[in-house]
């Protein structure tokens, strides 16, 4: 590999650097400070460009790369610590639990290219979905609907629908029973 003919002018940030720069000090001061409370982390994010569903909860510690990449659903929790490093577009549900320190990875380097090329591949967390503390979701990756990615465990391809899975990288360990019809999820 040699990193002197990496060629950082292949991605696109999707915003001029002004922004971006706007962006990383609104992010320290009101989404990733301590201050409690989910709303002024809801406007700013979306003041920045990202679509933020109906009552979603973000702890302090968030930590999201570019805000006009991200998309969350009604009713979904970003946990504290979770780093949203979407170099991609990340699209996260409704009715989502993103734990403590989560990590969704969008971007990555092609270790065979001598230019140590970067590849980036969106991730999509379907409704219902719980990425567990200290998970790990790769690029490119879809987390089924109802699925759940077990405590500290690595997502690096497509987890079906209502399944439970664990390690790394993860494997289904078991099914998880799918919501009745007709029944929808207590709203706090």
């Amino acid at each position: 590999m040699r990193l002197d003919l990496f060629d950082h002018k292949v991605f696109s940030r999707a915003k001029p650097i002004w922004i971006e720069a706007l962006w990383l000090v609104a992010q320290c001061l009101l989404v990733r400070s301590q201050i409690p409370g989910s709303a002024h982390r809801r406007f700013v994010l979306r003041l920045f460009g990202a679509r933020i569903g109906t009552a979603v909860v973000i702890k302090p510690g968030v930590r999201i790369k570019f805000p006009w990449r991200l998309t969350v659903g009604d009713h979904s929790w970003l946990g504290e610590d979770a780093w949203i490093d979407n170099l991609a577009d990340v699209m996260i549900g409704s009715h989502c639990c993103i734990s403590q320190a989560a990590y969704l990875c969008t971007g990555n380097h092609d270790w065979a290219a001598t230019g140590f090329d970067l590849r980036a591949a969106p991730i999509r967390i379907c409704d219902g979905a719980w990425i567990a503390a200290r998970s790990v979701v790769a690029p490119g990756v879809t987390i089924g609907e109802g699925s759940i990615l077990a405590i500290g465990s690595v997502a690096t391809r497509n987890l079906n629908a209502w399944s439970i899975n664990a390690g790394s990288p993860a494997t289904q360990t078991g099914q998880r029973p799918k919501r009745p019809s007709g029944v929808t999820l207590v709203q706090f």
